[in-house]
């Protein structure tokens, strides 16, 4: 497959991993739009939250537990992070692998973007 993330996922592109188990990836975002900026993956191809399936939940929840993780580890956790997961074109996907954006580490805006 010609998908970014899933070449990251094999080792063809190298990233900053600060998180890896068995199905789940993350890795500092490469172009960061907040201090601390990482993506969640799914080692498993899925296009968009569309394309989630009951077979997946699981999966989904591990990328929540990891970006919970991940900001306990950074020490924004009780400051605050947000989470997003875009879908489509219009929502500002640009790579069609589900990922989960992690930001924290100033203030966010409301309403986003």
């Amino acid at each position: 497959m010609d998908c970014l993330f899933c070449k990251i996922v094999r080792g063809d592109i190298p990233v900053k991993k600060v998180y890896e188990d068995d199905r789940v990836l993350a890795f500092e975002d490469l172009n960061p739009q907040a201090p601390v900026h990482i993506l969640v993956i799914p080692k498993k191809h899925i296009s968009t939250s569309l394309d989630v399936t009951a077979q997946d939940n699981e999966t989904i929840g591990l990328m929540l537990q990891a970006a919970n993780l991940i900001a306990r580890e950074k020490g924004v956790a009780e400051k605050g992070f947000r989470l997003v997961i875009n879908c489509n074109s219009d929502a500002g996907q640009t790579v069609f692998h589900i990922h989960l954006h992690m930001l924290a580490g100033r203030k966010m805006q409301w309403p986003p973007g």
